[in-house]
């Protein structure tokens, strides 16, 4: 059973670059299979330039789909670093 994160960009410039890179990086110490979903397109959330190719905009809604043995840490960490990060609110 995967496991799934839902938030809203609350940065004003959008998932951009900067906080992007730190998600990917975070994303990539976790063995699970970690999707970024945004306006019914998936991208690997480990791959920056998926993640840049959706051009998530600010006040979008995403959802982060984990599936794997750390699935769980997976989401916890991601959403550490989106509170951090001051990407959502």
């Amino acid at each position: 059973m995967a496991e799934k994160l839902s938030f809203v960009v609350s940065d004003p410039v959008g998932l951009h670059a900067r906080p992007a890179t730190i998600l990917v990086n975070q994303a990539s110490k976790f063995t699970s299979n970690i999707k970024l979903v945004y306006n019914g397109k998936e991208v690997n959330l480990k791959s920056i330039m998926g993640v840049m190719s959706l051009g998530v905009p600010t006040k979008a809604t995403v959802e982060i789909v984990a599936e794997g043995d750390d699935e769980k840490d997976v989401i916890a960490s991601i959403a550490k670093v989106i509170k951090e990060q001051k990407v959502a609110e």
